[in-house]
């Protein structure tokens, strides 16, 4: 609890400084992911142009994947280790590596909206949402889902993730954290902003799972 006290503490003086010089400082941000909220972090490419800044031809995902060789800001950092770190990469976008303390359910934001709203008048448990420019929500859930998604599914009726247009991403994935710019194409935004208990304790899938495909699957008949 010190420790946690102590990086807010020091996260507010940071902004403090930072609405002084009238900007925001991704230092802060990247800080408050490693310190508040306890999540890795990997420094990211930007799309320039339509090209990746990665600078290799043909890459398949432009301006949503980690640096090459760039290290991890592992969560609970120093905070001066934090922002010490993230300034030898000015303008690089705030990845999260995903299957460590959480993974992500990924449906089209309509649908994601929906059933976001569904869940909190059910009074369910739900993490952190966050919605991507090119029109995906994504659902911060329990470390394993990606992978039990197709038999969790199955067990509630479904037999097709990809026909309702549900997507796990687990382990060996990264997501563009909040308010990072992805793929040239804009700033992903949280729709449900992270909280110490959901950050630490993100949801079981199988809480939310239901709604999601009976969401999904009305929005998409």
């Amino acid at each position: 609890m010190g420790f946690t006290i102590g990086i807010s503490r020091g996260i507010r003086d940071i902004r403090s400084g930072s609405r002084r010089r009238g900007r925001s400082s991704d230092g802060t941000v990247v800080a408050e992911y490693t310190g508040l909220w306890g999540w890795d972090v990997v420094p990211g490419v930007r799309a320039v142009a339509g090209s990746c800044s990665c600078g290799r031809a043909g890459c398949r995902a432009p301006g949503a994947h980690p640096l090459a060789h760039a290290p991890v800001i592992r969560a609970g950092a120093p905070l001066d280790e934090v922002t010490a770190l993230w300034s030898e990469f000015p303008g690089a976008s705030v990845m999260l590596p995903v299957g460590q303390a959480f993974d992500v359910i990924e449906v089209a934001e309509p649908a994601g909206c929906h059933a976001l709203a569904r869940l909190e008048r059910m009074g369910l448990p739900v993490g952190p949402v966050a919605a991507t420019p090119d029109g995906r929500a994504q659902f911060f859930v329990a470390p394993g889902a990606a992978a039990a998604l197709p038999d969790l599914l199955y067990r509630m009726g479904w037999d097709d993730p990809g026909a309702l247009d549900l997507r796990g991403l687990g382990c060996g994935t990264h997501v563009t954290a909040p308010p990072s710019d992805r793929a040239g194409l804009g700033p992903v935004r949280w729709l449900r902003s992270p909280a110490l208990d959901s950050a630490s304790r993100p949801p079981e899938a199988r809480l939310l799972l239901g709604t999601l495909a009976y969401v999904a699957h009305r929005s998409g008949t």
